[in-house]
């Protein structure tokens, strides 16, 4: 599958280079057991946005302004995950020296998820911290309209475990990626995670992603509808994010990352993304933070487990088993993702054959 995805992204006019970034962005995702975000989107989320103009392959990066611990970059519409890669890199050498690290990018694009470049930092020995806001399909609170993305808020941290802490989720209950998901399985969205225009919800999984499209229901953040289940704070976090994303740069934010004009025509979706980085060396040491890390990590799984429940998780945990189960097995590819690979291979003639063909 690596090489495969890395051939068809260089058959659309990614560099060689570039290719392999994205392509193990989007196969990491699948290694973890995120579904939603690896071979799932690889044809409707980069593929057909290289198509219909709103993504450039070739990604020109400009350095907008930068100081000895701060970088802002300018994507200019290209791939975001090669533009995330270059800017962790820069992050993390930053970090070596200073301590710390951040960084912003604009005039970009959907850059995988969000714990691939927090990682980058945890196996450098930092913690890593990133966010990045999206095409609007989540509503305020009190409020039915789609006017922030699904925002995830991720941060990664080393411990002296097999595995590190690893939160990496959207601010909304569910993603539009998972709808997809669901959609593309044939599976309904559960009931409660979508708010309708007179107040109700809908389950019906590609109907949801088409009435979203055209303003009709929006994504609830995390704690869900009012404030009774703390849906404010969810709201506040998924605000933060989008703050974040588009103050640190300058950037556009809400309705203006639709990737439609006033006319409904293709756009530009101009996301931003921001990362920040922290040595723990230039606190109390590295071997410090990771053996009180992973001391509280161990604390929470070995504290009482609640009736009928066989074990507690923390988070980063249930991706490190996902892989250690994927990694001699391959990842699950479901028949619609089937028929997009094979497609993709006969129609640009590339020499593949795939095990679920057998």
């Amino acid at each position: 599958m690596e090489s495969f995805m890395k051939d068809v992204f260089m058959a659309y006019g990614v560099p060689e280079e570039d290719a392999a970034i994205c392509t193990d962005v989007l196969l990491e995702s699948d290694r973890r057991g995120i579904e939603s975000h690896g071979c799932n989107r690889f044809k409707p989320i980069y593929l057909d946005r290289i198509d219909n103009g709103t993504l450039l392959p070739v990604t020109k990066i400009d350095i907008v302004k930068e100081t000895p611990t701060t970088v802002v970059m300018d994507a200019n519409n290209g791939m975001g995950m090669v533009a995330s890669y270059r800017m962790m890199e820069k992050l993390i050498e930053k970090a070596k020296v200073y301590g710390m690290a951040g960084g912003a990018i604009y005039n970009s694009t959907h850059y995988g998820i969000a714990g691939y470049w927090t990682t980058m930092a945890e196996k450098a020995g930092m913690i890593g911290i990133s966010g990045t806001n999206a095409r609007p399909s989540v509503a305020p609170t009190f409020g039915v309209e789609p006017m922030m993305g699904t925002n995830p808020l991720t941060f990664t941290m080393p411990t002296d475990e097999d595995f590190p802490f690893n939160f990496d989720c959207a601010t909304s209950i569910v993603q539009n990626g998972k709808i997809e998901y669901y959609a593309r399985s044939g599976k309904p969205t559960p009931a409660g995670l979508v708010v309708t225009k007179d107040g109700g919800t809908m389950t019906e999984s590609a109907e949801i992603l088409k009435e979203m499209r055209a303003g009709n229901c929006a994504l609830l953040s995390i704690g869900g509808l009012g404030e009774e289940t703390g849906g404010y704070k969810g709201y506040g976090f998924t605000t933060i994010v989008e703050i974040l994303s588009a103050a640190l740069a300058g950037g556009p934010f809400m309705k203006e990352l639709s990737g439609k004009d006033a006319e409904g025509h293709n756009r530009f979706y101009r996301l931003g993304h921001f990362f920040f980085v922290i040595n723990p060396e230039f606190f109390m040491g590295l071997d410090t933070f990771k053996e009180t890390a992973g001391g509280i990590l161990r604390g929470l799984r070995a504290s009482e487990k609640a009736p009928g429940e066989e074990r507690i998780y923390t988070a980063g945990e249930k991706e490190w088993l996902a892989w250690q189960d994927r990694k001699d097995k391959g990842v699950p590819v479901g028949e619609a993702i089937q028929k997009e690979l094979t497609g993709l291979r006969d129609r640009l003639k590339l020499d593949y054959h795939f095990p679920f063909e057998d």
